[in-house]
């Protein structure tokens, strides 16, 4: 009966801070709520007077009890947050001083360039870095196929307006995905077609028959760590994609934005697999490095150069000279290699925390376990009898932000229940309490619903 007490305070409690029931609002009497949550008069009457004692609530005689002012509310009801939502690097992670050294020589070595509109393609001294950067993922352009944006978003943008050499016209993309490709299409107004991804991979005889009748003139894929699932491609599947993509002419847009957290030294991209013709390796920096820089890095086939080139000038001139100087000054001096191990070592040790909290505090039960090798995102889907703002609203209340996938899927196809975690701003501690209390929440929820359990996709 403890239990059940403590679950029943929980849910009026968030119902109070979620603001389900307004301040100076009458809470329903106890018989309603002894009917509402299946339980005894007493137990109803108990939790009224807890919340009382943590002065939530008070009462009137005969009249009932009410929520306390909205003032008085506030500093009973601030915790510290846990989130889980983000996907930008915590400031503290990054080495600002580093930073400023490289930001000063910068200012020296690239005074000239700061006062003129550089090649739109990107500083050629950081365009041979950049190549010497894709060689260790097996990705072998010359320093003429490598251009440097104005972050990855840019790339996308000018990707999704642009002619491809194939003539085709049509886009598929895997869904869900990342959000910000999604709103390109959309203000390019190109015609997109989506094809769910699931943590056990692709439907590829799906995939096939897209490739072959749709005139798809791109596939936009997230291989490794994906946005928002974790998930990642073995060799083989990128190898048949690599291929299927050859076959068939359609190119393959290769966002691998987290090349630099890879543990697994033999996972390759996609361009490795026989698919160099076909495919455009893009590259953000934003995770490693401050998002703020704006700079991200592609390479591309020879038939995209000249065309590239024209709408990139179009876009921008060029990417901020100085950025790229920070960044070119950052590899050379080695800075960049030293601080992505640490990135690669802290987030695989949050991740991996992540899993095993899991494993250990949500029932045994809710766990869906698929191939794991470290990353950024884990993902929570529901039951489509629970409502996602309602629990992404109580867990607000309780302290922790989590973020809804909804715009992670186009508008015209069907929707997971899914909420997406983000390890890259908790610590161990702040994961543990975390998914405590995402936990309880879906212990919670059945006091509410009677739908069948979640489970946990990690």
């Amino acid at each position: 009966m403890t239990n059940k007490k403590e679950s029943i305070q929980q849910i009026i409690r968030s119902d109070i801070v979620s603001g389900l029931i307004q301040p100076g609002q009458k809470l329903p009497s106890i018989r309603l709520q002894s009917q509402r949550f299946g339980c005894s008069l007493n137990t109803i009457i108990s939790v009224y007077q807890e919340l009382e004692n943590q002065y939530l609530i008070y009462s009137r005689p005969k009249s009932g009890y009410f929520v306390v002012a909205k003032e008085a509310l506030l500093p009973l009801l601030q915790t510290k947050r846990i989130d889980f939502s983000s996907a930008a690097p915590d400031p503290a992670s990054i080495p600002q001083i580093d930073f400023r050294q490289c930001l000063n020589k910068a200012m020296e070595l690239f005074e000239t360039s700061i006062f003129t509109y550089p090649d739109p393609q990107g500083l050629l001294s950081l365009r041979q870095e950049i190549v010497k950067l894709f060689q260790q993922q097996q990705v072998f352009p010359s320093a003429q196929q490598v251009f440097i944006f104005s972050g990855a978003q840019q790339a996308l943008h000018l990707l999704a307006g642009m002619p491809f050499p194939n003539g085709k016209t049509n886009i598929l993309v895997e869904q869900p995905t990342y959000w910000g490709m999604l709103a390109a299409l959309k203000t390019q107004r190109q015609t997109v077609i989506g094809i769910e991804r699931t943590p056990e991979g692709m439907d590829w005889a799906a995939l096939e028959r897209h490739f072959q009748s749709n005139m798809i003139k791109f596939f936009y894929t997230i291989p490794r760590f994906h946005n928002p699932l974790g998930t990642s491609y073995t060799a083989e599947e990128k190898q048949r994609l690599a291929e299927l993509a050859k076959a068939n002419d359609v190119y393959i847009v290769e966002d691998d934005y987290l090349a630099d957290l890879e543990i697994n030294s033999k996972a390759d991209p996609i361009h490795a697999y026989n698919g160099a013709s076909h495919v455009i390796y893009l590259r953000s920096f934003s995770k490693v490095m401050m998002p703020g820089l704006r700079l991200a890095a592609a390479a591309v086939p020879d038939s995209f150069i000249p065309i590239l080139q024209w709408h990139k000038h179009s876009a921008d001139l060029s990417s901020s000279v100085l950025s790229q100087g920070v960044l070119e000054i950052y590899m050379k001096s080695g800075m960049y290699a030293h601080h992505a191990k640490q990135m690669k070592s802290l987030y695989d040790d949050r991740i991996k925390h992540l899993r095993e909290t899991a494993q250990r505090l949500l029932p045994k039960e809710c766990l869906y376990t698929i191939q794991f090798c470290g990353g950024l995102f884990a993902s929570i889907q529901l039951p489509d009898s629970v409502h996602t703002e309602d629990l992404v609203k109580r867990l607000e209340s309780r302290g922790v932000d989590v973020l809804a996938t909804d715009k992670h899927f186009l508008s015209s196809f069907p929707k997971l229940n899914l909420l997406r975690l983000s390890i890259i701003r908790t610590d161990e501690h702040e994961i543990e309490e975390g998914i405590r209390i995402i936990a309880e929440e879906l212990e919670l929820a059945k006091y509410t619903s009677s739908s069948p359990k979640p489970f946990f996709r990690l």
